[in-house]
């Protein structure tokens, strides 16, 4: 049994459950099959499931349209983009059809995609692959976004995306991957129930973030309680 993980370690844990107990998800993008190309998040996925999870060519629009269609049939696809800036190149299929389709058909097919962007800065990776895209993403409708900020957030909030209807932005960021914490897994969570978490009490101060940015407020908070 798992006591602590680390964030990269809950991303694999919950893809390995969702391959284990769901036959009909799969997982396509860019590097599924490195050892160490997504942070080690779906390390040996490739091999144990050799047939639902699978390299593809390095073009985000046809990856994105491929498991946006692939979903509007009936499966339940994951889509990596290891770099999310390039998902720019993917809006088309994103925001004018996955983000469409639930409702311009009454609900009668469901673009369950989920969508995983990478922040992938640091490591000599420039400008160009160190955006974070939330805000953009966040402006339309029929899109869901969330950004883990703990290992079992990680966990947890990939599961229930994989598990909602609609199609869900899943944006992690490299520089969390090895943070660690007790592991407390949530199988049931439903993605209509998550609301915003106070991970810390106070009486000066409210401090709204996401993500990485919440790491360095509980850091900061750490350095201003001794003062």
């Amino acid at each position: 049994m798992i006591k602590y993980i680390t964030y990269s370690q809950a991303i694999r844990e919950a893809l390995y459950y969702l391959l284990k107990t769901d036959k009909y998800f799969h997982i396509l993008g860019q590097g599924v099959n490195s050892p160490w190309y997504v942070g080690g998040t779906l390390k040996n996925l490739d091999k144990l499931f050799p047939s639902r999870v699978l390299e593809t060519p390095v073009s985000e629009n046809l990856i994105s349209g491929v498991g946006i269609g692939s979903s509007m049939l009936g499966t339940n696809c994951l889509v990596i983009h290891p770099r999310m800036d390039f998902m720019l190149y993917a809006m088309d299929s994103i925001v004018n059809q996955g983000a469409k389709w639930n409702y311009v058909t009454g609900g009668s097919v469901n673009s369950s995609v989920t969508i995983r962007g990478i922040i992938n800065r640091g490591g000599s990776q420039g400008a160009q692959h160190s955006q974070s895209l939330h805000s953009v993403f966040g402006h339309f409708p029929g899109l869901r976004v969330v950004m883990p900020y703990s290992p079992n957030d990680a966990h947890n909030l990939l599961i229930a995306s994989a598990r909602c209807k609609d199609p869900v932005i899943y944006i992690d960021d490299r520089w969390l991957y090895e943070t660690k914490s007790l592991f407390k897994p949530n199988y049931k969570l439903d993605l209509n129930e998550v609301k915003p978490k106070v991970i810390q009490q106070g009486e000066d101060l409210t401090i709204i973030s996401s993500s990485y940015s919440t790491y360095l407020a509980f850091e900061a908070s750490k350095i201003l309680k001794k003062k």
